[in-house]
């Protein structure tokens, strides 16, 4: 299939954002002085076209740049995109015209008695050339239907996929190549799949993942944590902590293989004080400040 046509936003590379949780929103509209430069939402939190949430988004458009994240396309589902759900992203894309677009490399759509049914999850691919297929011409789809590139990020899988016929980020690179899309490189999932599936070798796993991808296919990074768990036992992402110790270190390697992508704090449960988010955004905005400094020494 031939690459699509694309609409890219230009988005600075040393731009740092936070993903917008409801506990933040008043203080998010509250504040004059902005520490983030941009705002992430998940797309299905602002479907609604009356209440308040076309006023709250509006307003929050007026005072910062927004990044549109969803969690429920489910561009690997073999049935497809739901056409309804298609037309409300869309909508959404429409009315806010973010600086990026982006879902995630997963399944999450099937059906029962003749309809559609989403799963509530977010589903492992078999990274094979089946799946690839799949997930090609949804992007495609979705991309026509956006006339805009989307971001495609990896997802923490609790399956063992090292006898899958290719390996994660080769599938992704295959993706961006094909379809023309983007990658959304999480860090914390890259390191989590790591440290379930590849103890002891984590740090090199998850670099040769990095370099397995297209530089210039990576226009955003996710930063988290998840909890800590005792050794031997499955870790799950629960992006409920501050960033990681190893996260910041794959993160300052990162900047060095993907210069032209922009970061984002992500921080979904056991929420922190809107100022402690900020601060894990002035920490991603130093060392990207530091790496400047070195490059140009």
């Amino acid at each position: 299939m031939s690459a699509v046509s694309q609409h890219h936003e230009r988005v600075d590379s040393t731009r740092v954002g936070v993903g917008l949780r409801h506990v933040h929103y008043a203080e998010a509209l509250a504040q004059t002085s902005h520490s983030v430069d941009f705002l992430e939402i998940h797309a299905e939190n602002f479907f609604a076209k009356g209440g308040v949430i076309p006023t709250f988004l509006n307003a929050l458009s007026e005072q910062y740049p927004l990044s549109i994240h969803g969690t429920a396309m489910g561009l690997g589902s073999a049935k497809g995109i739901d056409p309804a759900y298609l037309t409300r992203f869309c909508d959404l894309v429409n009315r806010v015209n973010p600086i990026l677009v982006s879902d995630h490399a997963c399944f999450t759509w099937g059906h029962s008695d003749d309809q559609p049914l989403h799963a509530g999850d977010l589903l492992p691919l078999t990274y094979d050339q089946a799946s690839l297929d799949i997930l090609i011409n949804n992007i495609d789809r979705v991309q026509q239907a956006l006339g805009r590139q989307i971001l495609i990020e990896n997802i923490v899988s609790y399956v063992d996929h090292r006898s899958d016929p290719m390996q994660e980020a080769e599938f992704l690179a295959n993706a961006a190549r094909l379809t023309g899309c983007g990658l959304l490189v999480d860090l914390n999932n890259v390191l989590v799949n790591g440290q379930n599936f590849y103890p002891g070798n984590t740090s090199q796993y998850a670099l040769n993942w990095l370099k397995t991808l297209p530089a210039k296919a990576v226009r955003e990074i996710h930063l988290a944590g998840s909890s800590a768990v005792a050794p031997g036992e499955l870790i799950i992402d629960d992006h409920s902590k501050p960033v990681s110790h190893a996260c910041w270190a794959l993160f300052q390697q990162a900047i060095h293989l993907f210069p032209g992508a922009a970061t984002l704090i992500e921080w979904d449960n056991d929420l922190p004080t809107w100022a402690r988010l900020q601060e894990e955004a002035d920490t991603a905005r130093f060392i990207l400040s530091q790496t400047l400094i070195e490059e140009m020494l």
